[in-house]
Formats: C-alpha cells, structure tokens, sequence
C-alpha cells in the first residue's frame, strides 16, 4: 500500500500541474453529470413517481449508482486502457518487474477529474437524504455506505471484464460500455422498472441490482428483512469470476511484438 500511495501522489501532482485546467476539467464533469439529473428531474415532473418511487427516491437511487461509478473510474482507469498496453508493448515490462499484474495495472493510470462525477452525485444525494422519507437508523446508515462501496466494486469487477478481452482480441470491445457506462444510465432509476427479466440478469449475472434495487428497498422501509440490507456485501463474489476471466486470459497473452 505503501508503494501504491506513492504512485497516487505522483499522479495527483503530475495532473495539478496546471491547475485553473484541472480545476476547470472537474466543473465540466459535475456540469455533465448534472444533466443525467436534469433528465430524471424532467420525467419525474410529468409522471411524479417510477414504480411507487417518488423523486427524492429515484435521486438517492441515482446519486448512490453514480458515486459508485464514478470511484470505479477514478482507481480503475488502467484496465479502461489496458488495450493500448497490450499494443504498444507496455505490458510485457509489466510482466518483468517484481510487482503483481493487478497492482501495476491500477497504478498505472489514476485519473482524479472523474471525481467531478463523485462530487455531483454527493451534492444531489446531500439533497435526497432529508426528503427521501428514510427512517435513518445505524443500519441504514451501514446500508448506504455499503452501496456506494460494493458497488464500485462491482463497477471495478466489469473494467476487469473489460480487460481481459483483450487479451482475446487486442483491441478493447465496445460492448462491455452497455455495462459500465450504461450499467451508470439505467441505475438513474430502481432496476425493477425494466423488467422481471432484466431483473433476475442484474442480479445473477452482472450484480448491479445487488447493490442497488434490494438495498433501496430495505432503505426506503418496504422490506425488512436484512439480506436486503447485506445484498451489497454478496455482489462481491462477482470479483471472483471476473479475476479468473483475467488471470486466463493472462496464460494465454502472447505479446504483440511492439
């Protein structure tokens, strides 16, 4: 961790450098993140509620989905560019140094302008909070944290996916965005509304709603029982297969000769 950190201060300093352009490159991404709440904001006030969900609802719902990507973005962005290594030959001295794969990937890139997202989705669910109708109890104060944090597990699991295509392909498959970036979009509301069977595959086989449809519920009291308060924390074994899609894909990297 040790090594790591200095890896996050070189990255930090390397990008304040100029720092009225990073200054202004955050207040671009929180102005860009505030229309996907615009749009939510403009349905919301012609239909008033989703499913039962009022507009403070939907916007917890989307702030948490949101602070979980956008944390996801900012430690993850190596394996979003983990095709570029593969073909310019940077990742066979990877290989080579005595440091692990995982480690050197994600310090690699840290790219901190993503916090704009965290800082915009921080602000509305400051907003969502009070108006929501949550009964706030220690619990439920867990449960939050707990949504943000596995979540943007859950969202670092998928740029792994991401990644370890290409070790099958070379270049990065644009398919896995429906994923990341749209796995971001869809969250703007609770997952139930698309559907039962977009349901069960958020759950089963890429664990967006674990973190969450079922958490919201034990939010927003329309449930009890507290597997809806712990769902976050089963998501994590979504990281499982995702390391192991990577670890072999790993075994049979050949290098591009770059």
């Amino acid at each position: 961790m040790k090594l790591y950190f200095k890896y996050f201060a070189l990255h930090l300093k390397s990008q304040m450098q100029y720092k009225i352009t990073f200054a202004l490159n955050i207040l671009g991404r929180i102005v860009m993140s505030f229309a996907t709440v615009t749009g939510v904001l403009f349905m919301l006030t012609r239909f008033h509620e989703v499913d039962g969900f009022t507009v403070s609802q939907v916007l917890l719902c989307t702030s948490v989905v949101s602070m979980a990507f956008s944390v996801a973005e900012v430690f993850a962005r190596g394996f979003d560019i983990f095709p570029q290594l593969l073909g310019n030959g940077e990742f066979d001295r990877a290989l080579v140094r005595p440091r692990g794969i995982i480690f050197q990937i994600l310090a690699s890139h840290i790219e901190f302008i993503r916090l704009g997202i965290f800082m915009q989705a921080a602000a509305v669910l400051c907003y969502a909070i009070p108006k929501s109708g949550v009964n706030w109890t220690p619990n439920k104060i867990v449960t939050l944290v707990l949504m943000i944090t596995c979540g943007a597990a859950v969202f670092f699991g998928l740029y792994i996916v991401y990644a370890s295509f290409a070790f099958f392909t070379t270049e990065g498959l644009e398919f896995m965005n429906i994923l990341t970036h749209g796995g971001r979009e869809f969250g703007r509301y609770p997952f139930a509304i698309y559907g039962g069977g977009v349901l069960k595959f958020l759950t089963y086989i890429v664990p967006l709603a674990l973190f969450q449809y079922y958490p919201l519920l034990y939010l927003l009291g329309r449930t009890q029982n507290s597997f809806y308060m712990l769902a976050p924390i089963l998501a994590l074994v979504f990281l499982i297969p995702c390391y192991a899609f990577f670890r072999a894909g790993l075994r049979r990297y050949k290098s591009t000769g770059s």
